[in-house]
């Protein structure tokens, strides 16, 4: 190779070797501008997290101090009473408790006496917050023992506050014992006492004379129960079920009459109370006692009947206990009892009389005893 061509040689070598070297410094600037624009994506990406996590945050504390004051609106429109009164409260208790302290350590000549607005007023909040306490957990419980404890404190606290207020004259001794007891007053008219509507008033009024009823009721049932004694000396009180009235200043139990007995086959109630079977009955046994009265003697009187009810011949008298009905039949019993009539031949099912005295029933239930029979015949 000449020299001319090795020169060339080098001098193309050190063309080739500088734009290698512009190309490498090329590819190193585009990696950092690339590092630079991925530290930068990075940054703004923390950025936003960042943001997005304060806002966040920002709208839960927000809701929270949303709910928090909803809660209170909601507790103070409820509590609305207490919020006017408690102050009361606190101020009576803030000019009696220094004043009765005074009173205490001038009295006890010593520190014993700074105790003394503890007996006086804390004895009288704690019986008048009792009473509040009970009426909330225990409706129905009585309350009269912690309401006579608070005004008992109240009228010791009153009393030595007018005591101590004496020393400087008439006024101030009323003065100091009425600001002691202003506000458990308060409290009691109020929060501890709510007052009812008049109908809440008339719904207990009713629950109460309901309770004293059945009370008295089962008082009766027992008192008239028949015992059952077994063959090892153990009683059981054996009570009838059914309907009574209390009779007798309320110590005694009568059988009620039943009004409206339910038809077993329609569910519909049938009308067949035990008085229309009592009133057939006493009809009936008139009209058979009638005619055998007929030829009655001109001094009986037209030979008026006496009705025998419950079972033997009693004088009507204004002192006489309550009549007891016969035991109503139901409509089904006289169903059946048609029939068998019928079978025996003891009645003719096409007359309604016919029916009526032979089943002694209410003139009604015999004729719709002989429609059901025609009924029946004619399908």
């Amino acid at each position: 190779m000449s020299w001319a061509e090795l020169r060339e040689q080098k001098r193309a070598d050190r063309q080739a070797e500088a734009e290698q070297a512009r190309l490498d410094a090329d590819a190193a600037a585009e990696r950092r501008i690339r590092q630079q624009q991925a530290r930068a994506e990075q940054q703004r990406r923390e950025a936003e997290q960042v943001a997005e996590q304060r806002r966040q945050a920002k709208a839960e504390a927000s809701a929270r101090r949303a709910d928090r004051w909803r809660a209170l609106r909601g507790w103070a429109a409820e509590h609305v009473v207490r919020l006017l009164i408690w102050p009361l409260a606190l101020v009576s208790a803030v000019m009696a408790v220094p004043a009765m302290a005074e009173y205490g350590l001038g009295l006890y000549a010593g520190a014993t006496g700074l105790a003394l607005p503890i007996l006086t007023e804390l004895g009288m909040w704690a019986f008048a917050l009792a009473v509040e306490v009970s009426r909330k957990r225990t409706p129905g419980a009585p309350v009269w023992a912690l309401q006579l404890g608070v005004w008992v404190f109240a009228g010791v606290n009153f009393t030595l506050n007018v005591l101590h207020g004496l020393d400087r004259g008439w006024s101030a001794g009323a003065a100091m014992g009425l600001v002691s007891v202003a506000g458990v007053i308060a409290h009691q008219l109020t929060v501890a006492g709510p007052r009812r509507t008049p109908a809440e008033r008339r719904e207990a009024t009713l629950a109460r004379q309901v309770e004293r009823k059945c009370l008295r009721v089962r008082r009766a049932a027992v008192r008239q129960a028949p015992v059952a004694l077994d063959e090892h000396g153990t009683a059981t009180v054996v009570y009838a079920p059914g309907r009574y009235v209390l009779t007798g200043h309320g110590r005694r139990l009568e059988s009620a009459i039943d009004p409206t007995p339910a038809d077993s086959t329609s569910g519909v109630p049938a009308g067949d109370p035990a008085w229309d079977v009592a009133l057939a009955d006493l009809i009936a046994d008139a009209e058979r006692q009638n005619s055998d009265h007929e030829e009655s003697t001109p001094d009986s009187g037209g030979g008026v009947a006496t009705l025998d009810v419950a079972g033997d011949q009693q004088e009507s008298r204004a002192d006489r206990g309550p009549i007891r009905g016969r035991v109503s039949r139901t409509l089904d019993q006289l169903r059946a009892e048609f029939t068998a009539a019928i079978e025996a031949g003891e009645l003719d099912p096409t007359s309604a009389e016919s029916i009526r005295k032979a089943l002694r029933c209410a003139p009604k239930y015999a004729r719709q005893l002989r429609d059901e029979h025609q009924r029946g015949e004619a399908r």
